[in-house]
């Protein structure tokens, strides 16, 4: 009998606290639905186009690559793409790496949008238009383009500890990593696609990126202090960035040329053996 009533109790025990824990989690449930439904009144509710699949950069868009889905009102209302723009895009490239699900922005497709003039329809929300100079090398002999992705890095001379600058004695280091090219010299995707025969402009002298103000300081610091800039150019789907990347001087070189050469080349087993005559 004693056990019996030790397990009743323990029965009874075990149900009012599931009884208290799914009371529990009703209330949090409730008190989340109430913040979804302000969140709501505040913000709005839209449909946006959007790939039903990843897609990477430069890719020609389908219809049947496009769906609808959900987004908010309030900041994107004019902004992104709508059901009525599918036709309107479709067999027009990306720009950038998009995933499922996503909504679409006419600063994501080559060319923008065709109704709006000049580049600052273009432009991602929160991210700045900034152009800095580039001659011929710096720019990847002239063949970075409208749309491209690029690593930015500058060679300076920086000062030493009493605040003079150490000339004669540069470093180099990688300032930006995927920075999209919105413009090289005054193209840009837009000019392009509404030129006759796709002319592209030669010898331009300034390459427009698109980044964050932060980074545009950084830039015009770079600029005004002399500092070289160099383009790297990525293909457009890679989206990978190197962390922790070192600064180089001339004493880095010499200590890492080899070890380079040696991730560069992992197959190449040869130590500089030479064959006999």
């Amino acid at each position: 009998m004693k056990k019996q009533m030790v397990l009743l109790a323990s029965m009874a025990a075990g149900l009012l606290a599931a009884l208290l824990t799914r009371s529990y989690i009703s209330a949090k449930e409730d008190e989340l639905a109430a913040v979804r439904d302000r969140f709501l009144r505040e913000y709005g509710e839209m449909e946006a186009l959007c790939f039903v699949k990843d897609v990477g950069s430069g890719n020609v868009i389908a219809l049947e690559d496009l769906t609808v889905c959900k987004t908010y009102r309030k900041g994107n209302e004019g902004s992104v793409l709508t059901a009525e723009n599918r036709h309107e895009i479709a067999g027009r490239r990306t720009i950038g790496f998009h995933r499922a699900g996503e909504p679409l922005r006419w600063s994501d497709i080559d060319g923008g949008d065709p109704r709006r003039g000049g580049l600052a329809a273009d432009i991602k929300p929160h991210l700045r238009a900034v152009s800095i100079s580039v001659n011929g090398p710096a720019s990847v002999s002239g063949m970075v383009r409208p749309g491209d992705n690029v690593d930015v890095i500058g060679t300076f001379d920086f000062p030493d500890d009493e605040g003079k600058l150490k000339r004669g004695d540069p470093v180099t280091c990688t300032i930006l990593q995927k920075v999209l090219v919105l413009g090289t010299g005054s193209e840009t995707a837009k000019t392009r696609s509404a030129g006759a025969g796709g002319t592209r402009e030669r010898g331009y002298s300034t390459v427009t990126l698109a980044v964050t103000p932060r980074e545009a300081e950084m830039l015009a610091f770079a600029e005004h202090i002399k500092g070289r800039l160099v383009l790297a150019l990525r293909n457009r789907n890679d989206t990978e960035t190197e962390e922790e990347l070192p600064t180089v001087d001339f004493s880095r070189i010499r200590g890492q040329i080899e070890a380079l050469n040696r991730e560069r080349n992992p197959t190449d087993r040869r130590k500089g053996a030479r064959k006999g005559p």
